[in-house]
Parts: C-alpha cells; structure tokens; sequence
C-alpha cells in the first residue's frame, strides 16, 4: 500500500458487470489478514436518495471487506457522526493487493438502519436479470446465501457482532 500523510492507503474499485463501477482512495484502518477495513468519505458527487437514507457529501463510510466472505459492510455516518446504518453489498470475496482492493458487486443488497428496526432486501429484480444464476450458479448460490444469512441476523439483533 502506498503511504500518504503517515497512512496506508488502498484505491477501492467496485466492479459490477465486468466494468468498474466505481473506484475512490480509502485509508486502511486494518487488514487482519482476512478482513480489511478502510474509511472514506462519500464518493459520490451529489446527494443519492434511496428513500429510506441519504448519502451525501461530509458522509464517511467505514467499509468492511472480507477476503473469504461474500458481501462487504459499509458503516454510514454522517458528517457529524450520527450513525445512519450499514449498506451491505453483496459481492464476490476482495481482492486485496499492495495498493487495490477490487470487489466484485453481484446486485444484492442488505440496508440495516442505525436503530437495527428497518432492515431492507435492495435489488433482488437486478440479481435476477443479471443472468448470474445461469452464467454462475455457484457463485448466485453463495449470493442468496449470504443476503439470507445478514438479513437473519439484522432481524435478531446480531449485525453488529460482524464487525467485532
């Protein structure tokens, strides 16, 4: 990884259909070998209103990413350091060299609110459209799998304990 300003950092790009959908500079908070956690702020230019949370710009992301896991976990803040929830892609596991960390979004997603009460299934209609299940059934399996297991245990209180 690169240092800048006394801090590893890693550029994350989120691939989605073989193209990069999206790639930011994060500084590294830590790499335990097996989950790399990083902090950015939001990368988007403007405000992105999903209805049920905002991401705007002054947010910051505390992004969970698993070398053996199947989704990534985004904690949100807001600039002031209310916590807003956990946006959670689904993806391939990271890809994680010296200076990139690379995931691989497979279209689902969980939302998990600050106060654990609103948990949401984001894109199923994608997932589906998108053809994985015939080109990859492994890889739709290990996808499904993982977006029952989060949501099971943000319906039980349990979220959290991922990211201890």
């Amino acid at each position: 990884m690169s240092a800048r300003w006394g801090e590893s950092w890693v550029d994350v790009a989120l691939v989605k259909a073989g193209r990069t959908k999206i790639r930011y500079p994060a500084a590294v908070v830590a790499d335990d070998g097996t989950r790399i956690t990083v902090r950015a702020p939001w990368a988007g230019e403007d405000v992105k209103d999903f209805g049920f949370v905002r991401f705007e710009p002054g947010d910051v992301f505390t992004e969970h990413y698993w070398r053996d896991r199947w989704y990534a976990v985004k904690e949100v803040r807001a600039g002031d350091g209310t916590l807003k929830g956990w946006y959670t892609d689904i993806t391939r596991p990271a890809l994680v060299s010296r200076d990139e960390l690379v995931v691989e979004d497979l279209d689902l997603d969980l939302w998990v609110s600050a106060d654990g009460t609103l948990v949401l299934r984001l894109d199923e209609d994608e997932f589906a459209a998108s053809g994985l299940a015939e080109r990859d059934p492994r890889a739709a399996e290990e996808a499904e799998r993982a977006l029952d297991t989060l949501e099971l245990l943000a319906r039980q209180g349990r979220f959290t304990r991922l990211l201890e």
